[in-house]
């Protein structure tokens, strides 16, 4: 009974699996024509338009979805109901804006009020259906045709395949514009700033502490004098420094145990620190970071230098403050 269930689990996926190949393989002309429109739109004041998503039943649940992603990729978008657009959410649909509109048969009675608002202020429509001849591609300005395949379904009627394919070649648009944008880790970081996501692309600027707030010493500096430096600020080590605070060396809580003996508050801490000490780039992402603290062969680190982009002493991030931060 098992197998039987899984077997038809992978039948449905076989089935979408195949059909999301016969869509790559049917993209044409309109896809660009599509990536072209979305990606130079503007308003008259210079601004960018925005990107209206619509849909009615499945197709306006992915609709919802693909809307979701275009905003979280810097590609300002909303959905709008095609009912609600019909009682006075028209409104919300500038001139400036592009309408893609979601509908596998094209010929849903709900999307023709829509689509008639478009034509009247020319506002550019891009329609996706597998039905070139609806009334909906028939009146758009761009066609993005889905292939006409079976639904997984067995009675080839609920929404499955033909979703799947919406959903897929909505996120081809999507990271097709993002590519074209070249939106960058920290610019994709704005518009995610919460949850797990926002925390793996916090940066080591983000985390790090700057010089100021460090405890350093001089070349010339005896260890008791340096411990006491490392115990007031509570950071774990203790920098040392030139008269121009350029980086020579540092002194880890570990380099004092590997170091006791009678003796060490009145040595330098020219003998007990380490001369080269492992650096991050502040540019750096905070996993990237953390990576080198833990998964460095043969050593375990609490901190680590951080340099700027000239390879200079800029600041120190810590195990603690990625952990806090939730880095993983």
């Amino acid at each position: 009974m098992a197998e039987t269930l899984l077997d038809q689990a992978r039948e449905v996926l076989a089935i979408e699996a195949q059909a999301l190949g016969t869509l790559s393989g049917s993209l044409d002309q309109n896809f660009v024509d599509a990536v072209d429109i979305i990606s130079k739109m503007k308003s008259k004041a210079g601004n960018r338009g925005r990107l209206i998503i619509a849909g009615i039943g499945k197709s306006g649940h992915v609709a919802r979805k693909i809307a979701a992603t275009m905003a979280s990729t810097w590609t300002p978008a909303y959905f709008v109901h095609p009912g609600e657009a019909s009682h006075g959410d028209m409104g919300m649909i500038a001139e400036d804006d592009i309408v893609l509109m979601l509908s596998n048969s094209g010929e849903n009675a709900e999307l023709s009020d829509l689509i008639h608002y478009t034509r009247r202020y020319d506002i550019p429509l891009i329609a996706m259906t597998s039905n070139p001849e609806s009334f909906l591609a028939t009146h758009s300005d761009i066609v993005l045709l889905l292939p006409k395949l079976e639904e997984a379904c067995p009675n080839n009627l609920a929404p499955t395949t033909s979703t799947t394919m919406m959903i897929a070649l909505g996120d081809a648009l999507a990271v097709t514009l993002l590519k074209q944008m070249g939106l960058t880790a920290d610019q994709f970081r704005k518009f995610h700033p919460g949850g797990k996501l926002g925390q793996q692309l916090l940066t080591v600027t983000d985390l790090m502490h700057g010089v100021d707030a460090l405890p350093l010493v001089g070349l010339d500096t005896t260890m008791d004098k340096a411990i006491l430096e490392m115990t007031e600020k509570n950071m774990g080590a203790v920098i040392i420094v030139d008269d121009n605070k350029a980086l020579k060396g540092i002194i880890t809580d570990g380099d004092l145990k590997r170091h006791m003996s009678a003796d060490l508050l009145q040595k330098s801490v020219t003998d007990i620190m380490s001369t080269s000490p492992m650096t991050v780039a502040r540019s750096a992402l905070a996993v990237e970071a953390m990576n080198i603290m833990t998964k460095t062969p043969g050593r375990y680190l609490t901190s680590l230098i951080v340099v700027d982009d000239q390879g200079a002493f800029c600041g120190m991030i810590r195990l603690q403050d990625c952990l806090q931060a939730g880095v993983a």
